[in-house]
C-alpha cells in the first residue's frame, strides 16, 4: 500500500501537497502523545490548523489517516533497507545481521509515531494487509543483502528463511521497544545471536 493509494483522491497543487503534510504530521503528533484513538478527523484537523471538509478532501475518516501514516512509516523502512542492499553490494561487513538489526533499531528510536502506530491495537485491516507485504518486501531486501554479500545462493528456502527471519526479528524488535523506547540492548542482542545461528544454518556459515 503506497500513501497515495491511501488517500481519497492525490493533491495535485503544490499548495494541496503541503497542506496534506501539515494534516499527517498533526496525526502523528497525535499519536505519539494520545494514541490511535485520538486520530478523528476532527481532532487531526484542529491540531493541523485546517477545516473537516478541507482534510476529508483527502482522508475521509480515522481508517485513511491510519492507512496513510503506515504508509509513510513503511515507505520509509523500506528505503532504508534499499540502501543496505546498495551497500551490501560494494562493502563486505563481518556481521550482516547486526548491521541490519543496528540499523533499523536506529530508526525505531527516531520514529515515534511508527512505534505509536505498530503497539496502537486500532489498526486497520488495510494497514494490517499492507503490514504482511510489507514484511515480505523487507525478507527480500534481507535475502538481497545476503545475495549481494555473497552469502547465500538466491534459492528458494533462502526466500522461505528471510521471511521467518524478518517475523522474528519484528516480533523481537517490538518486545525490545515496548521494554524500552531505546530499544531492550540485551534482548536485541539476542535478538542478534539468535538470527545469527539460524541464517548461518540456512547459508551454510555456522561459525
Amino acid at each position: 500500500m503506497s500513501e497515495r493509494a491511501a488517500l481519497r483522491r492525490t493533491p495535485r497543487q503544490a499548495r494541496s501537497r503541503a497542506r496534506l503534510v501539515r494534516v499527517l504530521d498533526a496525526a502523528e503528533r497525535l499519536l505519539v502523545r494520545e494514541g490511535v484513538a485520538a486520530l478523528t478527523t476532527t481532532r487531526v484537523a484542529a491540531e493541523a490548523g485546517v477545516s473537516v471538509g478541507s482534510l476529508y478532501q483527502y482522508l475521509p475518516d480515522r481508517d485513511a489517516i491510519i492507512d496513510s501514516l503506515a504508509a509513510g512509516y513503511f515507505a520509509k523502512l523500506e528505503a532504508a533497507m534499499d540502501e543496505l542492499v546498495r551497500a551490501a553490494a560494494v562493502e563486505r561487513w563481518p556481521d550482516p545481521v547486526g548491521v541490519l538489526i543496528d540499523a533499523f533499531a536506529a530508526l525505531y528510536r527516531t520514529e515515534h509515531g511508527f512505534r505509536a502506530l505498530w503497539f496502537g491495537s486500532g489498526l486497520t485491516e488495510r494497514t494490517r494487509a499492507a503490514d504482511r507485504e510489507h514484511k515480505l518486501r523487507m525478507a527480500d531486501g534481507v535475502r538481497g543483502v545476503l545475495v549481494a554479500l555473497g552469502l547465500a545462493v538466491d534459492d528458494v528456502r533462502l526466500e522461505r528463511a528471510c521471511r521467518a527471519a524478518v517475523l522474528a526479528a519484528d516480533a523481537l524488535a517490538q518486545e525490545a521497544f515496548r521494554r524500552d523506547p531505546e530499544g531492550d540492548a540485551a534482548l536485541l542482542e539476542e535478538a542478534k545471536a539468535m538470527l545469527r545461528a539460524y541464517l548461518g544454518v540456512v547459508t551454510g556459515r555456522t561459525g
